[in-house]
């Protein structure tokens, strides 16, 4: 019996090392955000700019540092959106989709098109995913009150009720597909 309780033992060693690490470096990418929006500070402000991945040209802009800052502007919203979405532990984390998507989409277009007018209608663009993410929120919040009024179980109980818990990122990211 005890050499179980060591085996058992060791494993929660395990799975808390690995807990420690992975929060260790979501708060380290948190707190390294204000120096992540600020890299663009080392683009050169030429409308063309060669990097290690090719030639940027920068033709709305008319400066790679000013694209760049562009989509710092998106980036970082984006990176701190997911981290949010991916560590969130409440029934309500499905709403974070929509800011992922906005983020996502305007990092493209910022990227690609090199637009003039950025930030005008994309609205439109994110109304089927507000379509249903707003009604699949509402149907899970309408399921929680009816257990709560039928049943004598806490709002904590019914999160845990209601919680998807993949075992890993890939886990949750395949969940959606």
């Amino acid at each position: 019996m005890t050499k179980e309780n060591l085996k058992f033992h060791q494993q929660d060693k395990k799975s808390y090392g690995r807990k420690i690490l992975t929060g260790s470096i979501v708060a380290t990418i948190v707190a390294a955000t204000p120096f992540l929006f600020y890299l663009y500070e080392y683009v050169p402000d030429t409308q063309e700019w060669d990097t290690i991945f090719g030639k940027y040209y920068s033709i709305e802009y008319e400066s790679a540092n000013v694209a760049m800052w562009v989509l710092a502007m998106k980036f970082v919203p984006l990176l701190l959106s997911l981290i949010w979405f991916f560590t969130c532990k409440h029934w309500w984390y499905h709403a974070l989709l929509v800011p992922i998507a906005m983020f996502s989409y305007q990092c493209v277009v910022s990227l690609n098109f090199d637009a003039r007018y950025l930030d005008v209608a994309d609205i439109i663009w994110f109304v089927p995913i507000m379509a249903i993410v707003f009604p699949s929120i509402y149907l899970i919040r309408a399921k929680m009150f009816d257990k709560i009024n039928d049943h004598d179980k806490t709002m904590e109980e019914l999160e845990e009720e209601f919680m998807i818990k993949p075992k890993s990122v890939w886990g949750k990211i395949s969940q959606y597909f």
